[in-house]
């Protein structure tokens, strides 16, 4: 399905962030290239902070776009999805591919790899086919450099027939020269001529019988070139763009139907059939490439990237693979427990101190109680949880997570998984998802976007929350430390990093064993290929790091768990506080939740803190403290050792918290991740299966567990 008129034009720019683009004023410039040729950090350093995002209409692929001012003019950069290819196969593709044919841009900037010349070719030429107003950017000169790469760009830009810069973004070299090529070819100050790829005499022959008629229904639109080659390969979506975008319909044109059919038949006689029309282009394209990569680029004799290859050796071979990709994320895990304990105790006792304050206040305006328990003791006490429990551990797991990220690392856990979801039916890129999870389920969901297949986006949508997030690592390393840590004599924040680490392992073979059932039975398939590229290792960039991290994840994440908890903190209140027979509303639904409740190991208790902790995963605890000594608010008791003699006095045993800890990890995502989803997948069917399929994993885990130990009389 294609874009629309809104979506290739500056439509899909205007609006976003209150801000509208004049396009007679500005000159629109076209952002493209591969994944993992640093066109982002083109991007960033071009525009500065200068920048908006938003999604394409109708997709799921996020855009970017931002400004910056040259020699006394405007430019908007459009920042296109990093894609290998125009040939639709991807909705990125598509995306990309429609706005280079049919947005409103001046000229078509494509940053390209100068370690891999030779691959990012092949999308420099099929640009040049759409358009003239191309300016190559060639990309990572200095690691070129380091690996004994040399590129000889003035001869690439003869071969090419387009302008050719070579910069290296990360220290600002040659982006001057780069604004001063597309400004000339945006301006018309220089006359390109791209490099056509040359087909075959047959195929080209039916590309210029086909161009005759198309050149008439375009009306100078678009390419008619280009259109001719999409129609020979039945590029489906290409031309429903056309169709809907422009109101010209390539495949129900009579004489253009007449014409492709005489083609078609002529190309048979010769030995080209319609099935291999499009592997014929691909192929050539390739040649070309090549070609071109041969004359212009000297290795130097050298192995480029000996070092990476050694390190990858290790960190993505069969045996060592794994277990040290486990050990990097128990480290993680181990800094993030051990580090977000002092600043959340300090963000708890400021926040709470306000609290306090709070109460005087409304006590000078002579407000009642209840108004005062809803505000404060509700919905600000809520908040004041979620905050100082949730901030911390984000503020440190995230910027560790895009450390890993930004070194090159993430692609290689994808790359040692990939066998398994390969197992399970499912895509690759999922294990990156998962581990965005870890930070917070609803960003894992946002992650899914990478994933092309739509079935295979929402399989990784639908067990993301397999994977416990930060609001969940309050419950299960107070658990693991009170009733399991402390009997083995282990230390505090070793022994939870541990059991959490054990629970992630089991999160993910459920996802594993989750996603082949989902596979098999409401989201049937076969797993689809990807292209998985292993970047090179790069010093990490702290600005990067930090935006990326805080701004984009951490606060965003924040934002949307204070929205979701704070009416909940009134809810919580009305039901500790309104008594019906002489028994809070939150009792009653305790006593009625307790039969089911205690086949899964658990109580009544338990399960209706879980249910009112439905805004926000970190408030289950604080709730079930509550409940048990019947106080009007959320409490926290001094120590954990007095957490566990509570437990243990309303009857807990090492099965309870077994059960507690199994529950916490497999059971509905929270509001903010369902909401999430909700945006994400535009449908409530999917909403729903992601709330029950976890939550029915869950109760059927504790079932097994508590029945178990009970017939083997050990709880």
């Amino acid at each position: 399905m294609g874009l629309t008129k809104q979506s290739t034009s500056l439509g899909v720019l205007k609006g976003t962030a209150g801000v509208d683009i004049k396009s007679c004023e500005e000159i629109v410039v076209a952002l493209a290239g591969n994944p993992n040729t640093g066109k982002s950090t083109v991007f960033n350093s071009l525009t500065g902070l200068k920048q908006h995002t938003g999604n394409w209409p109708g997709k799921t692929v996020t855009n970017a776009w931002g400004r910056y001012r040259h020699r006394d003019k405007e430019y908007v950069l459009v920042d296109l999805p990093g894609t290998y290819s125009l040939l639709a196969n991807s909705v990125e593709e598509q995306v990309a591919g429609d706005f280079i044919c049919f947005g409103e841009h001046r000229a078509v900037a494509v940053v390209t790899d100068a370690t891999c010349l030779e691959r990012n070719l092949n999308l420099v030429l099929q640009i040049m086919e759409i358009t003239d107003r191309v300016v190559v950017c060639v990309n990572l000169m200095d690691e070129a450099a380091r690996k004994g790469i040399k590129v000889d760009l003035e001869r690439l830009s003869r071969l090419l027939g387009v302008p050719v810069v070579g910069t290296s973004a990360r220290d600002g070299s040659g982006l001057l020269q780069l604004k001063d090529a597309i400004e000339k070819v945006a301006c018309g100050e220089i006359k390109t001529a791209p490099l056509k790829v040359d087909y075959g005499q047959a195929l080209e022959g039916a590309v210029k019988e086909l161009e005759k008629r198309i050149k008439v229904l375009a009306e100078g639109r678009f390419n008619a070139r280009w259109a001719a080659l999409r129609l020979l390969a039945e590029d489906g979506p290409v031309l429903e763009t056309i169709k809907g975008c422009l109101g010209t319909d390539l495949a129900g044109d009579s004489p253009l139907r007449q014409r492709l059919s005489e083609v078609r038949s002529n190309l048979v006689k010769q030995g080209l059939m319609p099935e291999e029309l499009r592997d014929r282009v691909v192929s050539e394209i390739v040649k070309t490439a090549e070609g071109i990569a041969r004359e212009v680029v000297d290795v130097g004799g050298g192995a480029p990237g000996r070092l990476d290859y050694r390190i990858d050796e290790v960190l993505t071979s069969r045996a060592f693979g794994i277990p040290i990709m486990v050990l990097l994320l128990g480290v993680v895990f181990w800094i993030t427990i051990q580090g977000a304990n002092i600043p959340s105790a300090l963000l708890a006792d400021g926040l709470f101190k306000i609290e306090g304050r709070l109460y005087v206040l409304f006590d000078r305006m002579g407000a009642p109680g209840w108004v005062t328990g809803l505000m404060v003791s509700g919905m600000y006490r809520t908040l004041a949880w979620v905050v100082s429990v949730m901030l911390p551990p984000m503020a440190i797991f995230f910027p560790l997570f895009t450390l890993l990220e930004d070194l090159g690392y993430l692609p290689r856990v994808a790359f040692n998984l990939d066998h398994y979801f390969k197992k399970a039916c499912a895509h690759g890129k999922q294990a990156l998802t998962m581990c965005m999870g870890f930070g917070c389920n609803a960003a894992g969901v946002i992650a899914c976007r990478i994933i092309d297949s739509p079935r295979e986006r929402l399989i990784a949508t639908i067990t993301n929350n397999f994977v416990p997030c930060n609001g969940r690592f309050p419950t299960l390393i107070t658990l693991s430390v009170i009733f399991s840590a402390g009997a083995a004599g282990i230390s505090g924040s070793f022994a939870a990093a541990l059991y959490v680490l054990a629970a992630i392992v089991l999160g993910v073979f459920i996802t594993l064993l989750v996603s082949k059932l989902l596979s098999k039975t409401i989201l049937k398939g076969l797993p689809s290929s990807f292209t998985l590229e292993l970047p090179p290792y790069r010093k990490p960039r702290v600005g990067r790091i930090i935006v990326r991290s805080i701004l984009d994840r951490t606060l965003f994440v924040l934002g949307r768990a204070v929205a979701v908890a704070a009416p909940a903190g009134l809810v919580i209140w009305v039901m500790a506080n309104t008594a019906i027979g002489g028994v809070s509303l939150l009792a009653h639904g305790a006593r009625l939740l307790d039969p089911f409740a205690r086949i899964m190991g658990l109580d009544g208790y338990i399960l209706m803190a879980f249910i009112l902790g439905f805004p926000a995963n970190e408030i289950v605890i604080p709730i079930l403290i509550m409940s048990y000594t019947a106080g009007g608010t959320m409490v926290e008791l001094d120590s954990l050792a007095e957490m566990k003699q509570l437990f243990v006095d309303r009857g807990w045993t090492w099965v309870t918290a077994a059960c507690m800890m199994l529950f916490s990890l497999n059971h509905w995502p929270c509001g903010t991740t369902l909401w999430t989803i909700r945006k994400e997948t535009q449908s409530w069917k999917w909403t729903w299966v992601s709330f029950l399929v976890p939550t029915l994993t869950g109760i059927l885990l504790c079932i097994i567990v508590a029945q178990g130990a009970r017939l083997l009389g050990l709880g």
